[in-house]
């Protein structure tokens, strides 16, 4: 059974720092992107960063600049890294993992969910 751990997250004050980080374990097969998403109250989950296996990285504008993904691939293991955090930063940010099952199909993974905070 795929399993998707979060671990971080938390109350921080605006121009704080904060570090996620995410495991995935379980599957047999190889992880083809890992990435965060978040979801704030009464808004639609969004992109925050993305990292392929040959570490790629993708930024939603909102942030970058500020947050830094990287990856442990022998771990299976994704990690965000948030500076300079804002106020509008507050959400509960998901972990995605996406497996490679065969070549051209996927499949995706979600994590619970972490509570970041951010006061003003």
């Amino acid at each position: 059974q795929v399993q998707v751990v979060e671990s971080g997250g938390g109350l921080v004050q605006a121009g704080g720092s904060l570090g996620l980080s995410c495991a995935a374990s379980g599957s047999p097969f190889s992880i083809n992107t890992m990435g965060w998403y978040r979801q704030a109250l009464g808004k639609q989950r969004e992109l925050v960063a993305t990292i392929t296996s040959g570490k790629s990285t993708n930024y939603a504008d909102s942030v970058r600049g500020r947050f830094t993904i990287s990856m442990d691939n022998a771990k299976n293991t994704v990690y965000l890294q948030m500076n300079s955090l804002k106020p509008e930063d507050t959400a509960v940010y998901y972990c995605n993992a996406n497996f490679r099952v065969t070549w051209g199909t996927f499949r995706d993974y979600w994590g619970q969910g972490t509570q970041v905070t951010v006061s003003s």
